[in-house]
């Protein structure tokens, strides 16, 4: 964690110390960082949320066969729902990358 904090600061005084047009390319380049690791984290919590949510659908056909059409459009809109957050994340990247409010 100490050293996370280190780079931090490393990084943020470097920005600070920077004049105008530096300073322009350097909230670029943040903004690539900052879509590329957020559409990561995005990604990871998105798929683990689906892996999640199909394990408890295969475990309830599992023990009710009965119920297994029912359950499986509840997950396919729970699915949906998930992934819809993915892509606004994916929407936000992109806003942040082209049409960047930042600068």
């Amino acid at each position: 964690m100490k050293k996370i904090v280190l780079m931090l600061l490393a990084v943020a005084s470097a920005a600070f110390a920077s004049d105008a047009a530096a300073s322009s390319e350097m909230v670029q380049a943040y903004s690539v960082l900052a879509a590329g690791v957020g559409l990561g984290i995005a990604a990871m919590g998105g798929a683990i949320g689906m892996g999640n949510t199909a394990a408890a659908t295969i475990a309830g056909t599992a023990r009710n066969p009965g119920l297994g059409g029912k359950l499986m459009t509840t997950m396919f809109i729970a699915l949906a729902m998930i992934e819809a957050q993915v892509i606004y994340t994916l929407v936000i990247a992109l806003i942040a990358l082209y049409a960047n409010p930042f600068l």
